[in-house]
């Protein structure tokens, strides 16, 4: 069976090490089918995507990436939340000249459940010395609707991929644009930090080298030593980013502008770049792709389809 090419092997490990930067506030809900054996991890691969399906496996190697964080911070402004377990999955197509774009499923390449914000809504815009907003504060005091939530959304395809520095420390891998929606029944459903024209642009690098590991398998997912699918297992790398700025919030509440102001007079909002970070303690990344993708060139991107999907049958 052919090994990786060094040019595939360190694109592999490139995208693995990129995509464990990400978190967002809460617990991870990804849904998709479950898949057998060492496709598992992939449930939300867009392998039907045209990007992907077009990749012949010469030019353009298709590849699946699901990255997964147990726990961390990030903080925005004056407020800082504990980060919970995420999913971010995406598709890469790796190209010749060294190159690569990214493919994010239909749904966002990242889901999470929301997460409690300590001090809810007391914590977020009280006190204020704005009169309505004052008497917003004292009808919360041991009220059920202090308690506010937020998820981190995707808003867009993640960008600006840099491959060789996901096997580097310390060097920006990739951009991830997001916004997080704040959710309590006084702020509406509308309420974010960020929005998609100006989104939270997350630019997360290594800390420290994660811990390697590859297996081989059949399409279906059954382990086989001389499969022609492989995984690339990367592992328990801390990654941060410090450089992002955080706009202020928008659309929160009725009275919208009153709302908004309190909330970012008392978060600090907008924060700008240096004043803000993002932490997580722990990744765990899979990369999975076919072994030999030249051997099934110009059809590389519809095998990896039939694989996926075979997997889920």
């Amino acid at each position: 069976m052919p090994p990786f090419s060094p040019r595939t092997r360190l694109a592999a490990v490139s995208a693995l090490t990129a995509f464990g930067a990400f978190a967002s506030l809460g617990t991870a809900t990804a849904a998709g089918p479950a898949l057998n054996g060492e496709w598992a991890p992939f449930t939300r691969c867009p392998v039907d995507a045209p990007a992907m399906l077009a990749a012949d496996g010469f030019d353009r190697t298709p590849q699946c990436v699901v990255s997964t964080s147990a726990s961390g911070s990030i903080k925005l402004g004056d407020t800082t939340v504990t980060t919970g377990r995420t999913n971010l999955q995406i598709g890469v197509v790796q190209n010749a000249d060294g190159t690569s774009s990214v493919v994010a499923p239909a749904s966002g390449a990242l889901v999470a459940e929301p997460a409690t914000v300590p001090g809810g809504l007391l914590g977020l815009m009280c006190p204020s010395d704005i009169f309505v907003i004052t008497g917003i504060c004292e009808s919360l005091e041991n009220s059920s609707l202090n308690k506010i939530t937020a998820t981190m959304e995707s808003v867009g395809a993640p960008y600006a991929f840099d491959q060789t520095a996901g096997v580097l420390t310390d060097t920006p891998i990739i951009a991830l644009p997001v916004r997080i929606h704040l959710e309590n029944p006084l702020l509406g459903s509308k309420c974010y930090i960020g929005t998609a024209a100006d989104p939270i642009v997350l630019r997360p690098a290594n800390r420290e080298y994660p811990a390697f590991g590859m297996t081989f398998f059949q399409g279906d997912g059954t382990p086989d030593p001389a499969g022609e699918m492989s995984r690339i297992d990367l592992t328990g790398a801390p990654q941060n980013d410090s450089t992002f700025a955080v706009p202020g919030a928008t659309g929160c509440g009725l009275n919208v502008g009153l709302i908004n102001a309190a909330v970012n007079a008392k978060t600090g909002l907008p924060s700008a770049s240096g004043n803000n970070s993002l932490t997580l303690n722990d990744t765990q990344t899979h990369l999975t792709g076919l072994n030999a993708p030249g051997t099934v060139a110009p059809d590389a991107g519809k095998v990896l389809a039939e694989n996926w999907h075979s997997a889920a049958e």
